[in-house]
């Protein structure tokens, strides 16, 4: 499936009327899984990537190169329409304009750009929000970027966990006419708050960061404005339970044939194309 597929794509499920669960991926192999099962869209979180890439915490560690590389394996491996967390953009806002081209170029169908004050300033303590004017020139600067109309751009907000409800209706507002594609919300912990960010939303769609358990209803999502809620990057984790556990076994002693939860020479093939490879090589070599 080409890009421009891909992003029409995942234009097509903010422009309906129903709220998705998008696979979290990080890797070629995840985004292969999430096609086979039939997710309609995966999500590339910054937590999982600097997990992956580096084996380290989520503090803004990594960089923009070693993001769109393996956001680009994920796509050409193919992935359903993904949409990654481009965090803070990696700068200021020429920086973001930089990592704009960089995740078009890699692939990706929709990206977020943030409004967290990152990396954290020396003796600064937790972070804080960007002023508005900051955040409205970082989305300014991504939408600038952008060479593909199809791309979507999200603007995300962190004002519900960073300051209150009052603060995230105002940059909703801003972030609602500066020409975002949809708008990106963490810390939503109620109904009643949602409704207040769907009628500032002026009609944009809105993507959740996750919801508490009383709010697992995809269709009042919906009916609230929700498009796309993640569920958590618990794929991951998963994996590496698994790694753990047959490492483990392994070292102490069981025979690699009585080791548990292997994954069969079938699915293998599947995740890998085997099939797909020795077309090519009867046709080719």
């Amino acid at each position: 499936m080409s890009a421009a597929k891909r992003r029409a794509d995942f234009r097509a499920i903010l422009a309906g009327g129903a709220c998705i669960h998008p696979a979290s991926v990080h890797d070629p192999i995840a985004g292969r899984i999430a096609a086979d099962l039939g997710f309609e869209a995966a999500m590339f979180a910054g937590s999982v990537a600097s997990l992956t890439v580096l084996g380290a915490p989520d503090i803004i560690l990594l960089t923009l190169t070693e993001f769109a590389e393996q956001a680009r394996r994920i796509c050409r491996a193919g992935a359903p329409p993904l949409l990654v967390d481009a965090d803070h953009g990696y700068g200021n806002a020429l920086n973001v304009m930089r990592t704009v081209q960089e995740l078009e170029t890699a692939g990706v169908s929709a990206l977020t750009i943030e409004d967290t004050d990152l990396p954290r300033a020396h003796g600064g303590g937790e972070p804080g929000l960007l002023s508005l004017e900051a955040g409205l020139g970082k989305m300014r600067a991504a939408l600038a970027a952008r060479e593909d109309a199809g791309l979507v751009v999200v603007a995300r907000t962190s004002a519900l966990n960073l300051a209150n409800l009052d603060e995230a209706l105002r940059r909703t507002r801003a972030y609602a006419t500066c020409g975002a594609d949809a708008l990106f919300f963490t810390g939503v912990s109620d109904w009643e708050q949602l409704a207040a960010i769907q009628a500032a939303a002026g009609g944009l769609p809105i993507i959740l960061g996750g919801t508490p358990a009383s709010m697992a209803d995809k269709a009042r999502l919906a009916a609230h404005g929700v498009r796309v809620a993640l569920q958590g990057h618990q794929p991951f984790a998963a994996a590496v339970a698994a790694i753990h556990a047959t490492l483990k076994a392994l070292r102490e002693g069981t025979p690699p044939g009585a080791l548990q939860g292997i994954a069969p020479p079938a699915l293998m093939k599947a995740v890998t194309r085997e099939a797909e490879y020795d077309r090519w090589t009867r046709d080719f070599l």
